[in-house]
Formats: structure tokens, sequence, C-alpha cells
């Protein structure tokens, strides 16, 4: 799989949040600046520091007026648990059968300690409130991910 071409639309989805809920991407059209970031696992030493940090910016991201929405392949419970655990205030979603990573790229090879396996590569979207994609942050890291997020829709959005 490829990753999808900036200035296209971005690829629709529909996915249940960590309560259950549908959320489609369509639904922040025309109203919302949207960050996709896709991560491995939730409840994870590098998972959690990305998450903390994007709670911790959520005053930032409201004031440019965008919503983050956290893909994983976890099932909704341990979302939930996730959500609860951390005091995390935005959207986690679950793509248990990583359907919408393979439409995004992302489910890709890794290598690990010497060890192959199918898994989640670490990357960030961002769609533009026409619903096109802006950008592809590549190679993030967790401890600086929500710095480098607000700073480009600062800069570009």
């Amino acid at each position: 799989m490829s990753l999808p071409t900036v200035g296209n639309m971005a690829p629709a989805f529909t996915l249940l949040d960590q309560n259950g809920d549908k959320v489609a991407l369509k639904q922040f059209r025309d109203k919302k600046n949207v960050v996709v970031y896709f991560y491995p696992r939730a409840m994870t030493p590098g998972c959690t520091v990305q998450a903390c940090g994007i709670r911790d910016s959520q005053t930032d991201l409201d004031e440019l007026d965008t919503v983050v929405l956290g893909i994983s392949p976890d099932p909704v419970k341990k979302l939930a648990k996730f959500v609860e655990k951390e005091g995390l205030n935005f959207t986690l979603l679950s793509d248990e059968d990583h359907a919408i990573a393979d439409k995004y790229g992302v489910w890709a090879l890794k290598k690990f300690m010497g060890r192959e396996s199918m898994g989640i590569v670490r990357t960030s979207f961002f769609v533009g409130k026409d619903g096109r994609l802006k950008h592809i942050m590549e190679k993030v890291k967790t401890k600086s991910h929500h710095d480098d997020v607000v700073a480009y829709i600062k800069e570009n959005l």
C-alpha cells in the first residue's frame, strides 16, 4: 500500500469511538480541520506519551478549529480504558481489522528487536475543512508530536 496523495480528498471512513458511537470523517467537513493520527497500540509507553501530549494541547487545537482523531487496531473496550486511565479529551477510533490503516497506507511490515510483524506505522494526516488531505507527517516522534501538530496547523491551515 502507498500513502494517499496530498491535495486529493482524504480517504473516507466511519469507525466506532471509545464509547461505541460511529464517527465519520465527513461529519467534520466545512466545520473543522482534522488531524487523523495512527498509533500502534493503546496503553503502551510511546502511545501514551503521544496521546497525553495531544490531551495537553487541546486548548491550542480548539483555538485552531481542529479536531484530533486517533486510530489504532485496539477494540472499543480497550480504547475506553485508555481514555479513562489517561484522562484523554479527544476521540479514539477502533480499526480492529486495520481496513482504514490499509486505506491510508500505514499498515505495513515493521521490524523491532530482530522480529518482523505487520502493524501500524505511526503517521499523522492533516485534513482541511474542505476534506482534502493537506499534509502527511511521517516518522512521528511521540514526545514532540503534539507540538509538531500545533506548529504545522498554525503555519499552514
